[in-house]
């Protein structure tokens, strides 16, 4: 008889791009190391998501990731990474990540990675490709 992994509420709800190649592809990995539910993962490019139901504008989620923690605080850049990490049992590299010299490096890299993802992930329709910058 095998083991059947224990529901429990989600600990963070993960708003990310599902139009982004990148994006997608890290989602599916912890989709599948997710096995039991602790990530809630909604797709803020789906057909009928609303940004201004969560309390926040389309704007606003594509400028970063995003993530929900259950009574309602806002995390947001490698800190939904870290959080999505730890949930799924990989709490030594969240740990690591969290090192002073190592934090900032991946922090920059986010932000330069966020910043950018349009043009990296081919998506340019504009002409510009800058993500709006949000506070």
């Amino acid at each position: 008889m095998s083991a059947v992994p224990e529901v429990r509420s989600p600990e963070i709800e993960v708003f990310f791009d599902g139009g982004c190649p990148l994006c997608v592809r890290e989602i599916r990995l912890l989709r599948g190391w997710d096995r039991r539910g602790k990530i809630k993962f909604t797709d803020i490019h789906a057909a009928g998501f609303v940004a201004s139901d969560v309390g926040k504008s389309q704007d606003e989620l594509m400028a970063r990731m995003h993530g929900r923690l259950p009574e309602g605080t806002w995390v947001t850049g490698v800190e939904v990474f870290r959080r999505m990490y730890a949930a799924v049992g990989l709490g030594p590299l969240v740990w690591i990540s969290r090192w002073p010299v190592i934090r900032q490096l991946l922090d920059l890299g986010y932000v330069v990675f966020a910043r950018n993802r349009l043009w990296i992930t081919g998506r340019c329709e504009t002409g510009t490709c800058s993500i709006k910058r949000t506070q």
